[in-house]
């Protein structure tokens, strides 16, 4: 299998959005705060910048949910390409978990968004076939990592943690029951303590 990575920025309280995500609202009400780190706040420091290097080393392929793809729910009723763009930051094959089928959309880059309607095993078992040994990154959100966490298949984990507290929102860990990965490494800032771990007994 390839080296599977998973790196998400966190609230202390364990949300990784807040509260009525929208359109245009996309991490919920002040969810947008911890991400600071690396969306321009000029606080951060040196220790933001390797672990934004962390975060966008590039991967042979990633999986993500239908909520990070986009705001549109049930049958797909409108055009809507992604939140990032004509070229979107991944430049890899894309697989997004859906229960609703939609053609593959192509976008400039190299990035294609494949929507999966069987499951995250699927989508996971298509992200390790398109990745070969480039690696696959679980992007999120919060209920495709606890799948990937049940799973077990997360090598290597990192969480940017914000010195912030949503009170309510997605919450990541919820019926994850044992976690089972190590510190390796760890950055401070003023805005974010970034922990990379990794699983116990990986490589």
């Amino acid at each position: 299998m390839p080296d599977t990575t998973c790196h998400m920025s966190m609230s202390l309280d364990g949300f990784v959005a807040g509260p009525a995500q929208s359109r245009e609202d996309p991490l919920g009400k002040r969810g947008q705060e911890l991400h600071g780190w690396h969306i321009g706040d000029p606080r951060a420091t040196d220790a933001d910048k390797a672990a934004n290097e962390w975060l966008m080393r590039p991967r042979g392929a990633y999986v993500m949910g239908r909520n990070m793809f986009g705001p549109v729910r049930g049958d797909w009723d409108e055009d809507w390409s992604g939140w990032w763009g004509a070229e979107p930051p991944y430049h890899a094959p894309v697989f997004v978990l859906t229960h609703h089928a939609h053609e593959p959309i192509e976008m400039a880059g190299g990035t294609t968004f494949y929507f999966v309607t069987d499951g995250f095993d699927a989508a996971y078992a298509a992200a390790c076939e398109a990745a070969g040994d480039k690696g696959v990154d679980i992007a999120g959100g919060a209920s495709t990592v606890r799948q990937a966490l049940l799973a077990g298949v997360i090598d290597e984990f990192t969480l940017d943690i914000a010195p912030v507290l949503l009170g309510s929102g997605e919450s990541m860990f919820d019926g994850v029951e044992s976690f089972g990965f190590e510190p390796v490494e760890v950055l401070h800032s003023p805005l974010t303590t970034h922990i990379r771990y990794r699983r116990v007994g990986a490589s």
